[in-house]
């Protein structure tokens, strides 16, 4: 069964955040939903998902959905195995209720409608098998080394999302839902994710920042930015094919609306100018010879008709165009901040261990130097930050900073209090660089309260911060998680253009693809040092 939502309207206090939002996901498609932070991609799946309620339109769906959240949305109580057995219940239930119903055909012929709907229905989940693919997808989402006893309140972030990621894809549901799937994942579990999504033969709808991911699973993309002619060029928002070509419409698309609206608004200039022209302004230097008088009169009167017939003209038409009128495009969210301190900072590491979690036995990092940290889960790359952070202890080892400022972005979005704005978290901390000077959330966002925005949006109010305290060695975690896929390239170019010591731990491949720094693989505690 499809997904199909038809004018789906969501406002938040005073803003309208979905405004008539119609799609059709079909059977067997991925669609990717794509705009810049707040534009409604995690309401929309929200929404759909049943979690909130709409303000108007509908959404049509089979009860049988899986729905993955940022936050994991798994209860911190249940264990490991608790959640896979739940997961898998469903289908075992199936299974044996097919079972008995086979049983009782020959006495029984009226149940063959519904044996032959449970077939079907065990057939697209793949139920038999399912059991197999637990234990490939515990494995291959980096879970397989966990305690099955192990409650998901002691799990990283990383781990709780994949748990989540692994009970939804064992289950194959008939509709998926899934709201940035890629964070927490290494090269292993991104391809594993790919790979099970496209041999699914349900409906699903996938709002991610990872534009390699997007390009290889999504059918067509859902484009939540406003566009004068769509995404389509027609003014619909979706787009059929891949994520490369979506961004090459995209960009035509951007630039005829750019385009249409400054001509419509030189013909209105134009048109405004002849509207205010009067029969004064036609040959005013000119006066009647004392022989000419009649004449003169004569075509005074029809430079009169004539000045009023082309007034009238320029009136009907000035009319005609603002009831047709182009909106302005949008100004582009742009990253303008910098990272101007001089490049005096540098780590030096030896011998460091943390225990089960990181083990580096040199590590050398000169001042402005850029240094990308790889490896694959569990291989240490944030507690290495936060060890060169200060903010975890070695227990063995040593770890030597020199720094006037040390800045940490972490992985997951911690923003002191929710209730707060970002205004006032900039003017409490009476920085010297202004919000609005870096471009990163829109004006109209400044004084809302954090808890209000979506986690793109306060992953900007964390970097703007982040930027206003210009430290001299800059410690990112995943940086690319949560923003939009403009501001990810606004913030690598920034990135590559600073003179700061930038250390930087990234899954994201197309990021991996064009670093032109150092880079360092780390490499779990059991498999050997850095």
């Amino acid at each position: 069964m499809s997904l199909q939502i038809t004018d789906l309207v969501h406002s938040y206090a005073d803003r309208r955040v979905l405004d008539g939002v119609s799609l059709s996901v079909i059977p067997g498609s991925t669609v990717g939903l794509v705009g810049e932070n707040g534009s409604g991609k995690s309401t929309l799946l929200q929404v759909a998902a049943g979690l909130r309620e709409a303000d108007g339109g509908s959404v049509q769906l089979p009860d049988d959905i899986g729905y993955f959240s940022q936050d994991s949305g798994l209860d911190p109580a249940a264990t490991l195995a608790q959640v896979m057995y739940d997961a898998l219940a469903p289908l075992h239930d199936g299974v044996e209720r097919m079972e008995r119903l086979a049983g009782q055909l020959e006495d029984h012929p009226e149940l063959a409608d519904e044996y032959a709907r449970l077939l079907d229905w065990a057939m697209v989940h793949d139920a038999w098998d399912a059991d197999r693919r637990a234990e490939v997808a515990a494995h291959r989402l980096g879970l397989g080394a966990l305690d099955p006893g192990r409650t998901v309140a002691s799990m990283s972030g990383g781990e709780r999302s994949r748990l989540a990621l692994a009970a939804l894809l064992t289950r194959r549901p008939e509709v998926l839902l899934l709201d940035e799937p890629t964070n927490h994942l290494d090269d292993e579990a991104l391809d594993f994710l790919e790979q099970e999504l496209n041999s699914m033969d349900g409906a699903t709808l996938v709002a991610s920042h990872d534009r390699v991911f997007l390009d290889r699973v999504c059918t067509a993309i859902f484009d939540l930015d406003p566009s004068h002619f769509g995404t389509d060029g027609r003014g619909g928002r979706l787009f059929s094919g891949n994520f490369t070509d979506y961004l090459a419409a995209k960009r035509a698309s951007r630039h005829r609306w750019q385009e249409e609206f400054e001509a419509q608004q030189d013909e209105l200039a134009e048109l405004r100018a002849a509207a205010r022209t009067t029969n004064t302004d036609i040959a005013h230097n000119r006066g009647p010879r004392d022989n000419d008088k009649f004449i003169h009169a004569f075509k005074g009167q029809r430079v009169q008709a004539t000045v009023s017939r082309r007034r009238r003209n320029a009136e009907q038409r000035i009319e005609l165009l603002e009831r047709e009128r182009i909106p302005k495009p949008p100004a582009v969210m742009r990253f303008s901040g910098s990272f101007d301190r001089q490049p005096i900072a540098a780590v030096s590491v030896r011998d460091a261990r943390v225990r089960d979690r990181l083990r580096c036995d040199r590590l050398d990092v000169v001042p402005g130097e850029h240094l990308l940290v790889t490896g694959t889960n569990g291989a240490g790359k944030s507690t290495l930050l936060d060890v060169i952070a200060g903010r975890r202890v070695l227990d063995s080892g040593r770890v030597d900073v020199r720094a006037r400022q040390v800045g940490l972005l972490t992985q997951d979005v911690s923003l002191p209090d929710l209730r707060t704005s970002a205004s006032e978290l900039f003017r409490l901390a009476d920085y010297r660089i202004t919000l609005s000077s870096l471009g990163l959330l829109h004006p109209r966002d400044h004084g809302r309260p954090l808890g209000e925005l979506s986690l793109g949006q306060q992953r900007r109010v964390e970097l703007a911060l982040l930027i206003a305290r210009q430290p001299d060695l800059l410690l990112l975690d995943e940086p690319t998680n949560h923003l939009s896929l403009a501001l990810v390239d606004e913030l690598e170019e920034a990135l590559g253009a600073s003179p700061v010591t930038v250390i930087l731990a990234s899954h994201d491949r197309w990021l991996r693809d064009r670093w032109t720094g150092d880079r360092v693989q780390l490499r779990p505690v059991k498999d050997g040092a850095c």
